[in-house]
């Protein structure tokens, strides 16, 4: 082998040991700046209200129903609506004490306590009254208006998100034919029930099976919904864009069953962005 060619073969070395070099300086950097991008976005999060659903449930939360029960215990917060279905006074819902303001990410541990293949159970994020006639936009002053909680008294009159999840058609008898819908309260005269639906409804997602604990992560800016799942060995991720125009910015947070649903809740949390006031203590 001459000078030569061993000049060109340790110089094309030389050039491999450089870029690899390189590669490896930009992954670093890479890495530090992704490691900084999650650390800088974790510390916009502050954690605002926290429950562990183990102790006094009044003490963070109201209920609109009067035929439901609630019973707390290490496992967390049993909340069971009516037995009786398609009637309206077995509807349920729990409203936290406190109202939240701003972009909000919403934790908790959800486990279906029934083995219904019908009915809803629905998240309301941010919920306030439309602010005409009775309908106050504290929910509180109207109480007594849901003690039967007919859904049509929260859509025609609250603004709020509304999510369906572990939830089902009326008449079903497919355990798998589950559904994920998102709507945006309330209807007017140009809205109707149908056109509240913000898209894309998600069906048969898997999810949500009896007895199954779930962590559920909601974010919900104006602009969007985002949802993770994980339970059951897996993380499944959805996302909606929310309308445009009047967005929904403040209110409390509620959990709906329709009559004969149950499910237990455990440590919950909201958290919201750039809050400086302390958050209260909740611990029971």
């Amino acid at each position: 082998m001459t000078a030569t060619q061993l000049e060109n073969i340790f110089k094309s070395v030389r050039q491999v040991l450089g870029a690899l070099l390189l590669l490896s300086i930009v992954g670093c950097a890479a890495k530090e700046q992704g490691d900084t991008t999650q650390s800088e976005t974790a510390k916009e999060w502050k954690l605002q209200f926290e429950d562990p659903c183990t102790g006094n449930w009044q003490q963070n939360w109201f209920l609109d129903g009067e035929l439901a029960t609630i019973e707390t215990s290490e496992k967390g917060m049993n909340f069971k609506a009516g037995p009786v279905n398609r009637d309206d006074a077995h509807h349920a819902v729990l409203w936290t004490q406190e109202s939240f303001e701003g972009d909000v990410k919403i934790e908790y541990d959800f486990t279906r306590t029934d083995s219904q293949v019908v009915n809803v159970n629905i998240l309301f994020i941010q919920a306030t009254g439309v602010g005409d006639s009775i309908f106050h936009k504290d929910i509180t002053k109207w109480n007594d208006y849901r003690k039967v909680p007919t859904m049509s008294k929260y859509y025609d009159h609250m603004k709020t998100i509304h999510i369906s999840y572990a939830a089902f058609p009326m008449v079903n008898e497919d355990a798998d034919n589950d559904y994920l819908r998102v709507r945006k309260y309330p209807v007017t005269d140009q809205i109707t029930f149908d056109d509240m639906e913000v898209a894309p409804a998600y069906f048969n997602t898997g999810l949500f099976l009896p007895n199954v604990t779930y962590k559920m992560t909601w974010i919900k800016t104006n602009e969007k919904l985002l949802l993770s799942v994980a339970g059951n060995g897996e993380v499944k991720e959805y996302g909606w864009d929310l309308p445009q125009g009047d967005p929904v910015t403040e209110g409390r947070i509620g959990l709906r069953h329709m009559f004969t649903r149950a499910a237990t809740y455990r440590d919950f949390k909201v958290y919201m962005k750039n809050q400086d006031k302390p958050h209260p203590s909740t611990h029971q």
